[in-house]
């Protein structure tokens, strides 16, 4: 018969998904500590809890092996409780509790208080903005509104997040000052669509505003700006991005496709012409705007003609920074009614053939800064580099700027000048200017 530890708990929090998930684990472990709980993020520790991702098949996957693997522990003794948050306990709530019962409670997204009541912590409503963070101690996520309003037919996130809800502007202003004080310099804007933000609270899309009141934040130097939907882009955002010096020539606006029949399925509420002409604006407002977008290969009905026209515009728009999925086919959705007529296989050769080009323009695109000097950030040292990003780069999906650490010095944490000397397709190598 295994025995309890008799050791003072100690709660590890594991992390799945994306960077809204990191920031939901931040408010959760922020509110342990201010209940004097003990709490690590992905170490060791006998009561465990996974915040877990539900949005396509790859990511369910993972997190469902996540809760295996953790329960395989508290079997052989080596952890006393598992409790399970996030997104696929929110869908999935009742078939995990059927399937896999010796987790020791399931908890959905919005469920916050309650979790905390299971780990023995009180929700402390006061804690505006306190977080444990768990990036690099020089930027952070700052997630300005919870869920989504838009139909699109693919994306389950409506049914795990809920309706679109902004978070007051004076509250955001508080946390973005309270990360400035504890040393963060870049805030990375992060919701299911930026471009929301305010329509519920102000009655009006209010994000120019609130990175107007942000960019006041002493500290704070980059903002950059992720997740923007392209139908109805307040225009009034680029205006700001030219004039304020403080916010990143960057935009994150995940586009899905371009052939109109596939966008009129997946209820985009645009078209080709409209997307292009978007784009054209941005890059006519703010030429120097790096721009990311993420597609969708493989999706119900996409033939090898809107396949091609996808492609071909690929290779017309040349986007600075480009992520390409293959459709993953979700119960409740919208397009789960149409038949997944694309085998995996053509998928996945979609998916590479849409990589190569891009990797080409990346190419491209980066011989060009060769000689050129920009302000980068240093996140880290990796191996023998330094690890930065300049202004046009995100963490973790964008291009780096590695400095060799055997010929120079950077501070971690710090902004440095740095000339970029060569190029790879997907990264940067560079020196300090002295």
């Amino acid at each position: 018969m295994r025995t309890k530890s008799l050791k003072k708990n100690k709660i590890n929090v594991v992390t799945l998904g994306c960077s809204k998930n990191v920031y939901d684990s931040e408010v959760l472990m922020g509110q342990l500590r201010a209940n004097n709980k003990e709490v690590a993020h992905e170490e060791e520790g006998n009561v465990v809890v996974i915040n877990t991702c539900g949005f396509i098949a790859n990511a369910k996957e993972e997190s469902v092996n996540t809760i295996l693997e953790y329960v395989q522990k508290k079997e052989e003794g080596s952890v006393d409780k598992v409790f399970v948050t996030g997104c696929l306990s929110e869908r999935y709530k009742p078939d995990l509790e059927k399937e896999i019962p010796n987790v020791d409670a399931y908890f959905g997204t919005s469920d916050l208080p309650n979790l905390l009541k299971a780990l023995g912590a009180d929700y402390k409503h006061e804690l505006l903005g306190e977080r444990l963070t768990t990036t690099p101690k020089n930027y952070a996520y700052l997630k300005i509104a919870e869920g989504c309003d838009r139909p699109c037919s693919f994306c389950a996130i409506p049914l795990m997040r809920g309706k679109h809800k902004s978070k007051p502007m004076e509250e955001l202003v508080v946390e973005a000052e309270k990360l400035a004080a504890k040393g963060v310099k870049e805030l990375i804007l992060i919701a299911q669509d930026l471009t929301y933000y305010g329509l519920d609270l102000y009655k009006k899309r209010n994000l120019a505003e609130l990175l107007k009141q942000l960019a006041k934040v002493d500290g704070i130097e980059w903002i950059r700006l992720h997740y923007a939907f392209p139908t109805g882009f307040p225009m009034d955002v680029l205006e700001v991005m030219k004039q304020e010096a403080k916010i990143c020539n960057y935009i994150d606006i995940p586009l899905q496709h371009i052939a109109d029949p596939i966008l009129k399925s997946m209820r985009r509420g645009t078209t080709k012409a409209k997307t292009t002409k978007l784009l054209q604006d941005f890059r006519e407002a703010v030429p120097e705007m790096a721009i990311r977008t993420t597609l969708i290969v493989g999706y119900p009905g996409e033939t090898e003609e809107d396949f091609q026209t996808l492609k071909e515009w690929v290779k017309n728009m040349r986007f600075e920074r480009l992520g390409c999925f293959t459709y993953s086919h979700e119960e409740n959705t919208h397009a789960y009614s149409l038949k997944d007529d694309v085998p995996e296989e053509i998928k996945q050769q979609r998916a590479n053939e849409i990589m190569e080009v891009q990797s080409q323009i990346s190419w491209e695109l980066n011989q060009e800064k060769i000689g050129k000097t920009f302000r980068c950030i240093i996140d880290r040292k990796e191996g023998n580099y330094f690890v930065g990003r300049t202004e046009f780069d995100s963490p973790d999906v964008d291009n780096e700027v590695l400095v060799d650490a055997s010929r120079h010095y950077v501070k971690i944490g710090d902004f440095t000048e740095i000339m970029i000397t060569e190029a790879s397709d997907f990264d940067l190598y560079g020196e300090p200017v002295e």
